[in-house]
């Protein structure tokens, strides 16, 4: 009775999710500084994050959230105030030794704890998500569809965000591309840097309307 809505749900997720944002850079940063781990970790923590969205919207929250200016520019300014910090980090990386290639394809110093809340805190902390989710739990998603199975939807967009990400880590991993990504050295991760930093300028541009 409800798979037309949950074809139309999982449509629009997917064509949300491949769409290259702070998740993405994110998980592709880990996955080639620290390797697949840090990277599928991270991937998780993006993928536990969008239980936020789901509860709040779920609860209605989100559309207090998203008709209060104060709250949505709190929400956004922390998330913006998050993309610097690690953005910032990255831009200040400097050339490595001779010879620090092979040690960077052997880091393993990240711990999975940190991985994990470097992609939840950037996908929980996202205001687009929060529209996102609040749009497609009050214009796609009927108001009279049983919260059991609403829930079920959440359960479903966490975990498809989850493997798609766990995806990416899979392919950012990999040793021939961070090897190619490792002789680049610091420029790669001052390009990583210089892409957080401006999707947090983009964040902070964001409108409500």
């Amino acid at each position: 009775m409800y798979w037309t809505e949950f074809l139309t749900v999982a449509l629009i997720h997917l064509l949300a999710v491949a769409s290259p944002g702070p998740d993405f850079a994110v998980v592709v940063r880990e996955s080639v500084t620290h390797g697949r781990r840090a990277g599928t970790w991270t991937a998780l923590g993006v993928g536990c994050g969008i239980f936020i969205h789901v509860t709040y919207s779920l609860l209605g929250i989100g559309l207090i959230v998203s008709q209060s200016i104060m709250l949505f520019n709190v929400l956004k300014w922390a998330a913006a105030a998050y993309l610097f910090y690690i953005g910032i980090k990255a831009l200040r990386a400097r050339p490595a030794p001779a010879g620090a290639e092979q040690a960077l394809l052997e880091q393993v110093d990240r711990s999975s704890r940190g991985a994990f809340v470097s992609g939840f805190v950037t996908n929980g902390l996202n205001p687009k998500a929060t529209l996102f989710f609040l749009s497609l739990f009050t214009v796609v998603i009927n108001p009279h569809t049983p919260l059991a199975i609403q829930a079920g939807y959440g359960v479903y967009l966490a975990c498809a965000t989850a493997v798609w990400f766990s995806f990416v880590a899979l392919l950012f991993s990999q040793q021939r591309v961070r090897a190619g990504f490792a002789r680049m050295g610091h420029w790669f991760d001052r390009l990583m840097g210089a892409v957080l930093v401006a999707l947090g300028v983009k964040l902070a541009f964001t409108s409500l309307r």
